[in-house]
């Protein structure tokens, strides 16, 4: 049975996206390409991928393209099982690969069932929404976030909607090449 790990990219004053859902502030900090290798890494124990709609939509349009191809992080984001999280989709093609496996129902027992079933750990990238089902439910184990630095002012939270306080336990905190910081948590429970 492996983790779920919800890993998000967030400005240094805390917004993991603009106020319109948008994401130019991480194209706005450049270099992220640098920083792959304590990803590669970390990819090493990801059994699958949990996405929702929304980043499902992003992530399809960009990773199964020869644009990215040249990104080191392509071929696990390729090759790894792909799950997208949502209620309307009936279908979730990956450009020419394996498409994704559409999971209706309730994110939390899609998450519960999806860590039980791999052997590796289970990621969620981005997916606002699911992230925060996921954290408020109380089953996320670990917490990645990837500091961009920049400061945008407004936007959206990964854990706006959060009722109670979790308890994180730093695992390690990296500064990367790009001046971007990864910090790595385990949720208390």
């Amino acid at each position: 049975m492996g983790r779920l790990i919800v890993e998000q990219i967030i400005s240094v004053d805390g917004f993991a996206a603009e106020p319109d859902g948008g994401l130019g502030f991480v194209e706005r900090a450049a270099g992220a390409e640098t920083d792959d290798a304590g990803q590669l890494e970390m990819l090493k124990g990801v059994g699958a991928i949990l996405l929702g709609a929304n980043t499902y939509r992003m992530f399809s349009s960009y990773w199964p393209t020869p644009q990215s191809s040249s990104e080191a992080v392509a071929e696990p984001i390729n090759r790894l099982p792909k799950h997208v999280f949502s209620n309307s989709s009936e279908s979730a093609p990956w450009g020419d690969l394996a498409p994704a496996t559409v999971e209706g129902g309730n994110p939390v027992e899609v998450a519960q069932r999806l860590t039980s079933a791999y052997k590796r750990d289970v990621i969620v990238w981005g997916s606002l929404e699911l992230s925060q089902a996921l954290l408020e439910a109380g089953v996320v184990d670990h917490l990645r976030l990837r500091i961009v630095p920049v400061l945008i002012g407004s936007g959206l939270g990964f854990a706006d909607t959060l009722a109670h306080q979790a308890k994180l336990a730093l695992v390690s905190a990296e500064p990367q090449p790009s001046g971007h910081v990864t910090l790595a948590y385990d949720v208390g429970r």
